[in-house]
């Protein structure tokens, strides 16, 4: 029988720049609000956890195969982007507004994000080199691929320095 589920509201996290807030979770999916700000990017990586997109706002460029290489693809309020697991990805907002995705995907890439995210505040300061070490270790300790910094300057994502 159908029902309506009423989610208590979740934190929004911080994901490196991104946030997420988590609308729905079950054993077999998780439901996430995921906010990119104007010229916001999600480097180069891929996961075995399928991902799917549906975009609410704003404007996205999404790196994605052709089936030959991967090239970069336009996508806008109403569009819904579906990446397969063990795809390499990225994406970024190209547009001056918050882009919003309702994003389903594995509650396995929910618990990432838990691991990984820290509560938003207003006082939020950069990642430190301990924060980003634990995303590292966190990411292979998933079986999550990162993207390197030459990798993904070769699909034209320039990654900031990591100092510490």
């Amino acid at each position: 029988m159908p029902r309506v589920e009423h989610t208590p509201p979740s934190p929004t996290l911080d994901v490196f720049g991104g946030t997420v807030e988590f609308v729905s979770w079950s054993d077999d999916f998780c439901v996430m609000r995921a906010v990119i700000p104007p010229g916001g990017i999600v480097a180069l990586h891929r996961h075995p956890d399928p991902e799917d997109f549906f975009i609410l706002s704003g404007r996205h460029e999404v790196l994605v195969s052709d089936g030959k290489r991967l090239v970069w693809r336009e996508a806008s309020a109403g569009d819904y982007v579906r990446i397969p697991g063990d795809v390499l990805h990225a994406h970024r907002n190209i547009s001056d507004e918050p882009a919003v995705d309702l994003v389903v995907t594995t509650p396995k890439l929910g618990r990432f994000f838990l691991d990984i995210g820290r509560p938003v505040t207003d006082d939020l300061q950069p990642r430190t080199p301990e924060e980003i070490a634990h995303f590292v270790e966190t990411s292979l300790r998933y079986g999550y691929v990162l993207g390197t910094p030459e990798e993904n300057a070769a699909v034209g994502i320039d990654l900031p320095p990591f100092t510490g």
